[in-house]
C-alpha cells in the first residue's frame, strides 16, 4: 500500500517556514486560509511538527554525534570573510512584503531546480556523513549555503539534487562519479529522514510535503553520465534521476554545448534517439547549457514538456548559455519551464556585484516573453570550483558566494517580497515557487504513460547512427 498521509479536511496546516537566521524584524507567520487539493495539501502532523530542525548553538548535534570539529566546525555565527558576501548588507525589504510572501511559501512553497552540495560535500568530506565529522546539515553552517535551518526558512518544499559530471571525466569515469554522487543523495535522504523525502513523481513530492518532509529529486547535471549508453540512461531512471542535461561545459558526442566549438550542428542522430528514449522514460530534458541549435532541435523533436534548470535570460546578460527570446517563445507550445538560476556570473550586468534586484529582473523578463506559467527558481547553491575532491578536503574549499541578497537558501522570501513590489499578482507567485515545477513533471509522466505502451526501449547504439561521423 502506498506511505500517504491523510490530509484534514477544514484545518489544513501549512508548511511553515522556521525563522530566518539573520535577523529580520518580521516573524513568520501561520499559514493563511488559502484552498488546498490533494497532493499539494499543507503538510499534518505525523509524529511531530514538521517546522524544520532548530537552529541549534553551542556543541549539541544530532543524537549520537560529536559536535563538529577541524577547519570546518565554524558555526553560522561566526561572520564570513574574503570573497564571502555574508557581511555585505542585504537590500532593504518592506516588511510587510516579507511577511506576506512568507505566507505564500507556507501555502505553495519553493520547488529549486538546481543545488549543488553534493558535490561541494564531496569536495569536503568525500561524502563522509557520520555526524560530527565535517558537518551536521541540521546545523546552520556559515561555510554552507544549504542547510535544513535555511531550506525551512527559505521555504523550500522540494529540491532539485544536482548530480554533477566533473570536468574533464569522460566514459566509465563520468559514470562513477555519477553512481558515487546518486548514491550519497540516497544516503543523504536516508540519513535524515525528518527532514528529507526521496521523490520520484510529481504526487511524490506532494506526499513529501504533506508530511512536512523536502522532497527530493535527483538531476543528471551532463550528458557525458550515460557514456553515449540508452542502456546506462535507463540505468539511471531506475536509480531515481529524473532530469537530465544534455550538456554541461562542453560537448557530448551526440549533442553540442555552448561553452565549446560546435561539432553536431545540434543533436546527432544519436542524439535525437536520447532525445525520444528520455521522453519513453518520463525523465525531463534539461537543455540548460546547451548550444541554441541543441535548444531548437530539442523543441522540434520533444513530445515532453523540456526544462532549463539553471539558465538565464540572454536579452539582458548574453551569456553563452543563456536563452535568448526565440526559444522563450517557444515554451507555451512545448509547455517546458525556465528555471532562472541565482549564479552571479550570469546575472551581473555592468562591473558591479550582482543583487537580489538582477535575479528578478531575469525573472521579470522571463515572465514576459514566455508567460508565467514557464519561469521557476534555481537558486544554484553551494556550487563552486569544479575541482577534484583530493585537491579540496584541506578544509579550505567553500562554495562561490551567490548575489547580494539571496546569500544562502533562507532568502526565497526576500526575492519574493521583491517581485510582490515589482506587481506580480499571487497567483503568478505560486506557479514560479511550486506549480510550474509539479506541470512540468506531470507533463512528462503523461507523455511515457501515452507512448511508453508502443515503443519498446530502444537498443540503439551511437556506433551504429553516428558512425560515419565519430
Amino acid at each position: 500500500m502506498a506511505d500517504t498521509a491523510p490530509v484534514l479536511q477544514g484545518s489544513p496546516r501549512a508548511f511553515t517556514p522556521a525563522p530566518a537566521p539573520e535577523p529580520a524584524p518580521d516573524p513568520a507567520p501561520a499559514a493563511g486560509p488559502d484552498p488546498v487539493t490533494k497532493n499539494d495539501a499543507a503538510p499534518k502532523n505525523d509524529s511531530a511538527a514538521r517546522t524544520g530542525p532548530a537552529t541549534r548553538t553551542g556543541p549539541e548535534t544530532r543524537a549520537g554525534s560529536a559536535p563538529p570539529t577541524g577547519p570546518m566546525a565554524r558555526t553560522a555565527s561566526e561572520p564570513r570573510t574574503g570573497s564571502e558576501t555574508a557581511s555585505v548588507p542585504a537590500p532593504a525589504a518592506d516588511p510587510a512584503s516579507v511577511t506576506r510572501a512568507r505566507q505564500l511559501l507556507a501555502v505553495r512553497p519553493v520547488a529549486d531546480g538546481h543545488n549543488g552540495l553534493p558535490w561541494t560535500l564531496r569536495l569536503r568530506s568525500g561524502h563522509d556523513l557520520t555526524p560530527g565529522h565535517y558537518y551536521d546539515l541540521d546545523l546552520a553552517d556559515a561555510t554552507l549555503h544549504t542547510s535544513f535551518p535555511a531550506l525551512r526558512a527559505g521555504g523550500v518544499g522540494a529540491q532539485f539534487w544536482s548530480v554533477h559530471v566533473p570536468p574533464g571525466a569522460v566514459g566509465d569515469r563520468a559514470v562513477s562519479a555519477t553512481l558515487d554522487q546518486i548514491d550519497f543523495v540516497h544516503t543523504l535522504v536516508r540519513s535524515y529522514p525528518e527532514s528529507l523525502r526521496l521523490a520520484l513523481t510529481a504526487d511524490a513530492i506532494g506526499d513529501a510535503r504533506n508530511r512536512g518532509r523536502i522532497a527530493s529529486l535527483l538531476g543528471a547535471a551532463s550528458g557525458h553520465a550515460i557514456d553515449s549508453s540508452l542502456g546506462t540512461l535507463r540505468g539511471l531512471h531506475g536509480l531515481g534521476v529524473r532530469t537530465m542535461a544534455l550538456t554541461h561545459d562542453r560537448n557530448t558526442p551526440w549533442a553540442d554545448s555552448a561553452l565549446d566549438e560546435p561539432r553536431a550542428g545540434g543533436l546527432t542522430l544519436f542524439g535525437e534517439e536520447v532525445i525520444r528514449e528520455m521522453n519513453r522514460l518520463g525523465m525531463l530534458i534539461d537543455l540548460s547549457m546547451s548550444s541554441i541549435d541543441v535548444m531548437r532541435h530539442t523543441l522540434a523533436l520533444s513530445k515532453a514538456p523540456v526544462l532549463f534548470s539553471h539558465s538565464a535570460a540572454a536579452a539582458l546578460t548574453g551569456r553563452p548559455g543563456d536563452v535568448p527570446d526565440d526559444i522563450l517563445e517557444r515554451l507555451p507550445v512545448n509547455g517546458g519551464l525556465c528555471m532562472v538560476t541565482f549564479e552571479p556570473a550570469r546575472m551581473a550586468r555592468g562591473t558591479g556585484p550582482a543583487t537580489l534586484a538582477d535575479v528578478a529582473d531575469h525573472l521579470d523578463h522571463v515572465r514576459e516573453v514566455a508567460g508565467a506559467s514557464h519561469v521557476g527558481l534555481s537558486g544554484c547553491y553551494d556550487g563552486g570550483p569544479e575541482t577534484e575532491p583530493a585537491t579540496a578536503t584541506d578544509g579550505t574549499y567553500e562554495p562561490l558566494p551567490r548575489p547580494r541578497g539571496l546569500e544562502d537558501a533562507s532568502r526565497y522570501p526576500y526575492l519574493i517580497a521583491e517581485l510582490l513590489d515589482r506587481g506580480w499578482s499571487e497567483t503568478d507567485i505560486a506557479k514560479l515557487t511550486w506549480e510550474n515545477t509539479l506541470r512540468v513533471l506531470r507533463g512528462a509522466e503523461f507523455t511515457a504513460r501515452a507512448g511508453g505502451p508502443r515503443r519498446a526501449p530502444s537498443m540503439a547504439t551511437i556506433a551504429r547512427l553516428d558512425g560515419a561521423r565519430r
